[in-house]
């Protein structure tokens, strides 16, 4: 299992929008709308680096208002 914080910035007013598109795609975790330098923090997992990438590419990325993504992946070390 693979997890990973995607860190989002959106269009201006589109935070709260964005966060809540995320929370209902399957594979995120948690999905909240912050403030700062990004606009969303989400928490996501799949079973390998290749479904990650498929996940924030084809599902993430593709929700209306986001403007730019950070994946950051989990390690243990």
């Amino acid at each position: 299992m693979v997890q990973a914080y995607i860190l989002i910035q959106t269009e201006v007013g589109k935070a709260a929008d964005v966060a809540g598109a995320i929370k209902v795609i399957p594979g995120v975790t948690q999905a909240e709308d912050v403030t700062g330098p990004y606009d969303v923090i989400v928490r996501a997992e799949a079973n390998n680096v290749d479904e990650l990438g498929k996940l924030v590419v084809a599902k993430i990325q593709a929700v209306e208002g986001i403007t730019r993504t950070l994946t950051c992946p989990i390690v243990h070390i």
